[in-house]
């Protein structure tokens, strides 16, 4: 089949670019800032740029700094101590290697990390400590260590210009070189929903690079932004790649307990930094639990609350720093101090109410070493990719460096292989012409709220075969009612959010039944210990193609 030149492509698409990357968070615009002096880039981002989970992280990003102390060993054991055996080795130290080097590089973008002075009064960056490292290692701006990195790496992608923001455009689906009749298997582009004017384009591109964060928007609370509903998974699954580990989500311990600010995240550095986990009567239980108490990981930690909070049938637990200063508090949490006070909690005189609340999908697109997926020049970056690194459980504060590491792994695979990739095929337009507007919004609002709430109930911190039954007894129902009414109605972005959450959803709870034991986020009271009979497994879902079962 006969390709066509770049420029004779742009007569056939509504537009072209070398390479298109679906996501603004810190992996996306890394690598686009990595890309840009060499290529044409666009970036979408499916409403605001900031609206991205980067932008909310509070904490910061993990990296030996302190080699008096700390070692690339020590955080290497770390990471695959709280991966509960399903880590890659490699992968782990690729990532940990690289973290000096990427907080270099995001300084040199503009990023202001917290800094102290040392002994000898000279300046140095002030290393945090949170649950799962064994050292203080986690280079911080303040408590918002996010919206310093995304502003500042937003404003670098604004002035190149070579690269093209799209803001509050959505992926409806990635373009395959299969889909179009041909025989070989390769991206060509994707087809983009402009929210703002409700038309669907078709975008041309070499290369796509799926950084579109997470999937814990399919459970009823969570600590992420609204965007963070599994899209890139969802999109490279109907286009035939392998994900892998879904059943591996991350709860939060600590999320503010609150009717007006229930996706608010209370900052691991806060226990780092000597919080206490205590009952209403201001008992500490964490004892209980793990020696470690409160710096355990945060598998753990979550279950144990859960459990207390299901022990006591009380609504939340408290966190209590209030035996520090409030001079240390105000330096160290000002965001959290503030938004707090905002709600009448003074957390320097009084505990914080907390509760469990979905936070990091572990789990997702299968990736190699560079960030290539199963579809050739199709790349995921960030929290979208499973690249081996948590395993079963993220170690707090790796996912900003992942984001950071496989840019870099991704911008130097691209650079080696860009001129031998052939160029897209030509697009056909997006047909319309069998749907129609709706008159039933509500569908997709209740079929919403439907979805998060089974999946919290039924797969949620503890889990059990017959709760996993119920779910996807429930979720055939939903996924075949989404997918009719998707047939029929115009697509809107809250539509796509709930086909591809239908989509996540699945998927987790396959990964779950799948697995017959408790290993890591995954705990299950069927089968509570680990199975220690063969070695660790990852799990691993493909995806049906013509003619063959999935599997």
């Amino acid at each position: 089949m006969t390709t066509l030149t770049a420029n004779q492509l742009t007569n056939t698409a509504d537009s072209y670019y070398d390479i298109l990357i679906a996501g603004s968070g810190g992996a996306g615009l890394s690598l686009a800032l990595h890309l840009a002096d060499t290529y044409k880039v666009a970036v979408l981002a499916k409403f605001a740029l900031t609206e991205c989970s980067t932008y909310y992280a509070q904490g910061g990003i993990s990296a030996v700094f302190d080699d008096e102390y700390d070692s690339i060993e020590s955080h290497i054991e770390d990471t695959l101590i709280a991966g509960a055996g399903l880590c890659d080795p490699g992968i782990v130290r690729l990532t940990v290697a690289q973290g000096r080097q990427s907080i270099e590089w995001l300084r040199r973008q503009g990023v202001n990390f917290t800094e102290e002075r040392n002994a000898d009064g000279a300046k140095q960056l002030h290393l945090n400590r949170e649950g799962g490292h064994s050292h203080r290692r986690i280079v911080h701006t303040d408590d918002a260590t996010g919206k310093a990195v995304s502003l500042s790496l937003i404003e670098r992608a604004q002035a190149h210009p070579n690269i093209t923001l799209l803001e509050y455009h959505n992926v409806v689906e990635l373009i395959t070189a299969s889909k179009l009749g041909a025989s070989e298997q390769r991206i060509c582009g994707a087809y983009v929903l402009d929210s703002k004017s409700g038309s669907i384009k078709s975008i041309a591109a070499k290369v796509v690079v799926l950084a579109t964060g997470g999937a814990n928007k399919v459970y009823l609370y969570s600590t992420n932004p609204h965007i963070s509903s599994g899209d890139g998974i969802a999109l490279a699954w109907r286009a035939g790649c392998r994900i892998s580990n879904m059943e591996f989500m991350q709860f939060h311990p600590t999320c503010l307990y609150h009717p007006t600010a229930r996706s608010f995240l209370i900052s691991e550095a806060v226990r780092g930094e000597g919080a206490h986990l205590i009952l209403p009567d201001g008992e500490r239980f964490m004892r209980r639990y793990d020696e470690r108490m409160e710096l355990a990981p945060r598998d753990i930690v979550a279950r144990a609350i859960d459990s207390e909070i299901k022990k006591h049938g009380i609504e939340c637990v408290y966190l209590d720093i209030s035996h520090k200063s409030r001079e240390f508090i105000q330096k160290h949490f000002p965001t959290i101090y503030m938004q707090c006070l905002e709600l009448d909690i003074d957390i320097s005189q009084q505990p914080i109410p907390v509760v469990p609340a979905a936070h990091y999908t572990c789990g997702g697109v299968l990736t190699d070493a560079n960030a290539r997926t199963d579809i050739p020049g199709l790349y995921a970056i960030g929290e979208v990719a499973c690249t081996g690194l948590h395993g079963a459980n993220r170690m707090a504060s790796n996912s900003l460096l992942e984001c950071l590491v496989f840019a870099e792994q991704a911008n130097q695979d691209i650079r080696r292989t860009f001129a031998q990739l052939p160029a897209p095929l030509p697009l056909p337009d997006w047909d319309e012409s069998k749907v129609s507007d709706s008159d039933e919004e509500v569908v997709i609002s209740h079929n919403w709220d439907e979805l998060r709430r089974f999946m919290w109930d039924y797969v949620g911190i503890v889990r059990t075969n017959k709760r996993l039954e119920r779910a996807m007894n429930r979720l055939v129902l939903l996924k075949e009612e989404i997918a009719e009414y998707y047939g029929q109605f115009r697509i809107t972005s809250d539509l796509l959010e709930l086909r591809n959450l239908v989509i996540v959803a699945e998927l987790i709870i396959r990964c779950a039944q799948q697995r017959k034991e408790s290993r890591g986020l995954h705990y299950t009271k069927d089968y509570p210990d680990l199975d220690n009979n063969q070695p660790p497994q990852n799990t691993v879902l493909t995806p049906k193609k013509p003619g063959r079962k999935a599997h």
